[in-house]
């Protein structure tokens, strides 16, 4: 059975940091693209991040030079690392696992931003 479990989210203040990971289960981590999605209150789900299987990243425009995506083979982890946090990027955040789209989700982790 395939898991994703994300962690390390919480409240912090505007400027702060965090580090989410995302550990995974039953499935072959280093064959699979991996991302981070986010949902605000009344949006639709974003992508925030992706990582492909050879390291390759991708960013949205809202986070490039703030977030960086890493993954960790051995320990079938994704991460990603949010600095210079603003209100905006409140919301879930989600990983997942999948190839040219996703397969298999996380059932996310709260990220507030406020003072």
């Amino acid at each position: 059975q395939v898991q994703l479990v994300e962690s390390g989210g919480g409240l912090v203040q505007p400027g702060g940091s965090l580090r989410l990971s995302c550990a995974t289960s039953g499935l072959i981590f280093n064959i699979y693209n991996m991302g981070w999605y986010r949902q605000a209150p009344g949006k639709q789900r974003e992508l925030v991040a992706d990582i492909t299987r050879g390291g390759n990243t991708n960013y949205a425009d809202s986070v490039k030079g703030r977030f960086t995506i890493s993954r960790d083979n051995a320990a079938n982890t994704v991460y990603l690392q949010m600095n210079i946090l603003k209100p905006e990027d409140t919301a879930i955040y989600y990983c997942n696992a999948g190839f040219s789209k996703p397969l298999y989700w996380g059932q996310g982790t709260q990220v507030t931003v406020s003072s």
